[in-house]
């Protein structure tokens, strides 16, 4: 009778498990109204393009929001789509008279969908999969229909889960490791649903809303607006830890040197934070389950205060002994993003010759420091004129300016940066919303490098990227390596609601809108088009997918008159040295030819937006990929190290089919590892064209002449 009971017991569960649960409805908090009606009167009064706020705009916004919320269509039916119909030119009467219940009730639906389409899944995972059939999975849908009918969902997820279940079979796992995987997955996402907060509703609303007049207006809430902050200044003040969430427990992923959590020595990686208490005698207030931004808040506070944390260690169990450790915050310096120099050694038959390599992920600065008079403020150009010093110290040939992937930050500090290189002298050029043009100009005469000198860029390259490469590009002080860049060619700045409002604590947050559109001295524009480099490198990115390109209401391409300047150096005569040598070498590299042949398969599957199902194709696949990989680390030349570091580096990378969450940490950060120390191609390829630079300048002294500011 008992077993007949557990049975009974068994089954309710598992029943319970696999039924949609009641969702949370959520609804916009007081001052969430106020803020979307100030916004849209910020909007309409500075922001570049005047936009009226109407029925025209509504529908685009409409569009946006469901785009944000499911641009996959992965969770919403056609019928949904239909029922709110309706709304499509009402947002615009909704933000005016300070009523949100559209948008919040469309993010109540899509929560409801989600949570059907999760328990779905996992219903799936008891009936097992016939992997022998022959079908595919489109893994791109963006361009794809919304599905018609719940039998058409229930099989466009059947494929996912089908999807994610051969990915771990084919990494090796065993069928109850993958269902216990796969279940702990869908269950971790159901769990995430009810974490979700009114602020994360309004702030996708209002971004919808933003970027429906340009790209990069943007609504920052305050939780937003701080972070945005603490990435131009690059610093926060708390215990200097980062952390993620595994299994509902705070994770310590990473210590940062120097910080009060490395000086203490009491903890370490893979350490969990269970509770978190103010002061010396403070309640612990358990986080169990938190948000990682919310447990972050928490941490975080005023320097020289103490927090003190309830830690389970890593090596014990989760029934395991804690500890109580206390801290005193202090401020954090975000090194990882500020910029870095190292040093390539490249040789050219008999002569080597070294490269001093900037690394800089974005322009900072922080302004509030600087406002205040603070000299030692943390700024990207005084960064970087001390490497550049000490590169001449280290009697360096050349120097390359890596920014790739950098996004953009201070034009100011982009415009003084520009004139470490060359000199006094205009920079860009700025239009605004009323037609008047600006110049803008370093005035320090100092130059920090005269030398040899790249930049490398990538499609990542945006915004204050643009404008320092454009400007040496223009003066004819630099080569351009890379790829075209992102192509985005506008001024923004931020507006403090609650400053406007005259409100005392912050509620209403800020708005990042577009003010003015920049252009090159020459009178060009990067917008849209962005910068062209002088030696192209082979590219993955698809620019319909990535890029001022990609977006369907961006800046046209425009030109002006040209800046009073005058091209302080002259590239013009050695340029076609440069390529040529570049495309001799690269013809007879096995990296760039494997590099090609990559993206060659790339752009296939991307064209083809369809992966197998049939596990006998997909281990076919997975053959062939190995095989690629063998022969490639064969042909690694005689280094026995560097055969050994591309079989690490190909296997850590191999496809596990698992989360990051998922794995244990020190194989996740294996993962993370092997991906930083892959061969950079195109990095080593810019660094020998600032050597051949050199070599032509040092045996010219004319040459050398006319490149110098």
């Amino acid at each position: 009778m008992r077993n007949k009971l557990l049975w009974i017991l068994l089954a309710f569960t598992l029943a319970a498990l696999n039924t949609a649960q009641a969702v949370p409805q959520l609804v916009p908090l007081e001052q969430q109204p106020l803020a979307a009606f100030l916004s849209a009167k910020v909007l309409g009064r500075y922001s570049y393009k005047h936009p009226a706020l109407d029925d025209n705009l509504s529908a685009q916004i409409f569009d946006r929001y469901l785009k944000m919320l499911d641009g996959e269509k992965v969770f919403f039916l056609q019928a949904d789509i239909d029922h709110f119909d309706y709304a499509r030119t009402r947002l615009d009467d909704a933000i005016l008279a300070k009523d949100l219940s559209i948008p919040y009730a469309i993010f109540n639906l899509y929560q409801q969908r989600i949570n059907e389409r999760l328990v779905y899944a996992r219903s799936l995972l008891t009936n097992g999969f016939d992997f022998k059939k022959k079908e595919s999975y489109q893994f791109n849908r963006k361009d794809a229909p919304w599905p018609k009918s719940e039998d058409e969902l229930n099989d466009l997820w059947r494929k996912r889960v089908k999807n994610d279940w051969l990915r771990l079979k084919l990494a090796g796992k065993d069928e109850k490791s993958i269902g216990q995987t796969l279940g702990k997955r869908y269950e971790n996402s159901l769990k995430s649903l009810s974490k979700v907060k009114s602020e994360d509703v309004f702030q996708s609303f209002m971004n919808a809303y933003a970027m429906s007049i340009d790209p990069h207006t943007n609504y920052f809430g305050v939780r937003a607006s701080e972070e945005f902050d603490i990435s131009m200044r690059l610093s926060l003040v708390g215990i200097g830890a980062s952390l993620y969430d595994k299994d509902e427990y705070t994770t310590i992923r990473e210590l940062l040197a120097g910080g009060p959590a490395t000086l203490s020595g009491k903890l370490k990686a893979g350490d969990r934070i269970v509770g978190v208490g103010q002061g010396e005698n403070g309640p612990i207030t358990e986080i169990m389950g938190w948000r990682i931004d919310d447990t972050v808040a928490l941490i975080r506070g005023a320097e020289d205060t103490v927090v003190r944390l309830d830690v389970l260690p890593a090596e014990v169990g989760t029934d395991g002994k804690h500890k109580l450790i206390s801290l005193v915050r202090k401020k954090i310096s975000l090194e990882k993003q500020a910029a870095k120099k190292s040093t390539l050694e490249v040789k050219d038959g008999e002569v080597t010759r070294h490269i001093g390599v900037i690394s800089l992920p974005e322009f900072y600065q922080d302004f509030s420091a600087h406002q205040k008079g603070d000299k030692d403020f943390k700024s990207a150009t005084m960064d970087v004129a001390r490497l550049l010093n000490e590169l001449k110290n280290d009697k360096v040939d050349g120097v390359l300016v890596d920014l790739r992937n950098n996004g953009g930050g201070s034009l100011d500090e982009a415009i003084q940066m520009t004139g470490l290189f060359a000199g006094k002298g205009p920079v860009l050029q700025q239009r605004d919303s009323e037609g008047k043009v600006t110049v803008t100009s370093d005035t320090d005469t100092d130059i920090a490098w005269n030398g040899p000198l790249a930049v490398l860029i990538n499609r990542g390259s945006a915004s204050a990227s643009e404008i320092f490469a454009a400007a040496l590009q223009d003066y004819g002080r630099g080569v351009v390596i890379g790829e075209t860049s992102f192509g985005k060619g506008t001024v923004q700045t931020v507006a403090d609601l609650d400053r406007i409002a005259k409100n005392d604590k912050p509620e209403f947050g800020e708005v990042k809108m577009t003010i003015a559109q920049f252009f090159r001295i020459n009178g060009g524009t990067t917008q849209l088009r962005g910068v062209t480099p002088d030696i192209s490198l082979p590219s993955m990115t698809d620019a319909e997918d990535f890029g001022e390109s990609s977006y369907d209401n961006a800046l046209p391409w425009s030109q002006i008159k040209a800046a009073n300047y005058t091209p302080g150096g002259n590239l013009t005569n050695i340029m076609p040295i440069l390529i040529a040598s570049h495309d001799k070498r690269i013809s007879h590299d096995k990296d760039f030819k494997y590099l090609q042949e990559d993206i060659a398969q790339f752009n296939k599957l991307r064209r083809e937006n369809l992966i197998s199902l049939n596990e006998a194709d997909r281990r076919k696949e997975r053959a062939a990929q190995e095989a690629r990989e063998k022969s490639r680390e064969k042909n690694q030349g005689d280094k026995q190290s560097d055969k050994a570091s591309a079989e690490a580096s190909s296997h850590a990378l191999q496809d596990d089919g698992m989360l990051s969450s998922e794995r244990n940490l020190s194989a996740d950060l294996a993962i993370e590892n092997a991906s930083k120390n892959t061969k950079d191609i195109s990095l080593n390829e810019a660094a020998h064209i600032v050597s051949d630079e050199a070599g032509l300048l040092e045996n010219d002294s004319k040459l050398a002449g006319s490149i110098s500011p």
